[in-house]
């Protein structure tokens, strides 16, 4: 029964007192100073490596990793913690060569950046664009699987859930930042917590249904029982080769998708911005290690969840249907719905924390771009301190408002959720990647080279997505840069896989940008560069043996399921 117990309520309801009590002990306190922008945006100088480390995962998990990642684990297995397991390679590569350019450049947002390297016509541009991208595809995603994943669980009405989960996620999130992210710190506590409890009860049910016990004998089971699921490397003949296309994977344009999410992000970065370098670079290693850890909570399961599925326990077979048909995307809440009272409070908290987490996360971003970069620059310019911070608040409101009025329009299609919002997040990362990567180590590169990588870079991902329909893509076949989706009107229908479309783009994109800019320069163009120089770079003992030891656990981890 999709239901909570009294038990299940009240360790949900010591969840919800400590993080508001905390929460309102910390914006007291912050009460107690004269607040500026830069305290209710950033936590100028106030987050701990801890707290920023922490902060970044809170934000970076959500429904899509527990609900999506999950659902996937359930359908492709253990490959689609690539992202999970590059994106902690990608934070020490980000804290080394991206992080150090924000700081000495005194840069608080991702537009100003922009305006401060190119000019605000690409700044004002990619603001628009970014807020659009948060509120239409980020904010409404994680608000609409959130409440799928409570209604599932608690069997509360879906529009009720969104609106719980987004009044909890504003009382965060109108503390500022420094609210965020030492709650966040609660968060990540219980998420794991109950994230680890719901991973042991998925492998006891696996070692019982078989006749034994023990989470190691449930790990071996459905490593024996799932053996298609542990791999980290498709075939082009696999049925999943066009979310995760062979060695793509591992050299190709996932490494856009991550260095774009983790490196120019508002969402992400703005954690560090606030803090020195030597902090910034904790929180993110400590990120790193976290991430490691994020597969065993919520791809796990899924897998577990399709072993139990595949030997028919229970009354699996009918709880993962959604209208007559598989749901890969219920793994996750079916499974909480196994667990005895208390332990499924434990966990519903978990889930719940993810998703506020984020809701709030990202709802700072959005005030943050829509306050310093369009209120501030076009809308008011003499606004002052005060008011900036009351226009930050009013926007938070707004943006949510808007996610509970798209979130039931989302249509979020039957690749998942977790890959539904991969997909159409990469329409506008290789063009944006390709233009920070430039503009951070380039000095030459122009403005009109940023704009062609701005907009040319989502009209090219959009030509790309529907090139199989005008043009016969076999050619690419043999190379594994294609492959046989349909067969349309008695033609052979070849299609590029999405992560290979990304590294398309990004390729063209750094291209065009590198002509543009040699003409431009020829005409006596002169860019504005950034401060770098090599010092920035070097890091310290700890931090280098700390990212060395990440970096052996990857190899590691892909060398055992390669």
């Amino acid at each position: 029964m999709n239901s909570l117990g009294t038990y299940d309520y009240v360790v949900f309801l010591v969840y919800f007192l400590i993080v508001a009590l905390y929460g309102w002990t910390v914006y007291r306190k912050k009460q107690a100073q004269k607040e500026n922008s830069k305290d209710f945006f950033l936590a100028k100088d106030s987050l701990t490596w801890w707290a920023i480390g922490a902060s970044l995962i809170a934000s970076n998990i959500s429904a899509e990793q527990f609900i999506g990642m999950s659902g996937s684990g359930f359908t492709m297995g253990l490959a689609i913690a690539s992202y999970e397991w590059l994106a902690a390679a990608t934070l020490i590569i980000v804290a080394i060569f991206f992080i150090p350019v924000y700081i000495k450049n005194k840069i608080y947002t991702m537009p100003q950046f922009l305006g401060q390297r190119y000019n605000s016509t690409v700044a004002m541009i990619m603001a628009i664009f970014w807020l659009l991208l948060y509120v239409v595809v980020n904010l409404t995603s994680i608000l609409y699987l959130g409440a799928l994943a409570i209604n599932s669980i608690s069997g509360i009405n879906i529009t009720a859930c969104m609106y719980i989960l987004s009044v909890f996620a504003v009382i965060i999130t109108l503390g500022g930042m420094k609210v965020i992210g030492y709650t966040d710190v609660i968060q990540v506590f219980f998420l794991i917590l109950g994230g680890l409890a719901t991973t042991y009860l998925a492998l006891e049910l696996v070692s019982t249904h078989f006749g034994t016990t023990g989470v190691f004998n449930g790990l071996s089971l459905i490593k024996e029982k799932a053996v298609d699921h542990f791999q980290m490397v498709f075939h082009k003949e696999d049925a999943h080769y066009m979310d995760l296309p062979g060695l793509s994977v591992l050299i190709g344009g996932m490494w856009i998708v991550n260095l774009n999410y983790w490196g120019c992000n508002q969402y992400i970065t703005q954690r560090a911005l606030g803090a020195d370098l030597k902090t910034a670079r904790s929180g993110l290693l400590f990120a790193a290690f976290l991430k490691l850890l994020m597969p065993v909570i919520v791809v796990l399961p899924g897998i577990a969840a399709y072993v139990l599925y595949k030997e028919g326990y229970g009354d699996f077979h009918k709880a993962m249907l959604k209208d007559g048909s598989l749901n890969a995307d219920s793994a996750y809440p079916v499974l909480l719905n196994l667990l005895p009272q208390g332990l499924k409070g434990l966990s519903f908290a978990a889930l719940t924390a993810a998703i506020v987490a984020s809701l709030a996360g990202k709802a700072n971003s959005i005030a943050t771009i829509f306050t310093l970069d369009v209120y501030k620059k076009v809308i008011n310019k003499d606004a002052d301190e005060n008011k900036q911070v009351v226009v930050g608040r009013i926007t938070v409101i707004v943006a949510m408002v808007l996610a509970i009025i798209i979130a039931p329009q989302l249509g979020i299609d039957k690749k998942g959720g977790f890959q539904f919002i991969q997909e159409y997040t990469g329409f506008v990362s290789p063009g944006i990647f390709a233009m920070f990567l430039l503009g951070f180590f380039w000095k030459r590169t122009t403005s009109n080279a940023a704009l062609f990588a701005t907009i040319g870079g989502f009209i090219l991902s959009v030509l790309f997505k529907v090139l199989p329909s005008f043009a016969n893509l076999e050619w690419l076949s043999p190379y594994g840069f294609s492959k046989l989706v349909e067969q349309k009107n008695g033609a052979m229908l070849y299609e590029i896989p999405f992560i290979d479309r990304m590294g398309f783009v990004f390729a063209i994109c750094v291209i065009a940008m590198f002509i543009i800019s040699k003409l431009e320069n020829r005409n006596g163009i002169n860019p504005k560069g950034l401060e770098v120089d090599r010092s920035m770079f070097k890091t310290n003992q700890s931090f280098a043996i700390g990212s060395l030891i990440v970096g052996g656990i990857i190899v590691a981890l892909y060398s055992l399921f390669w």
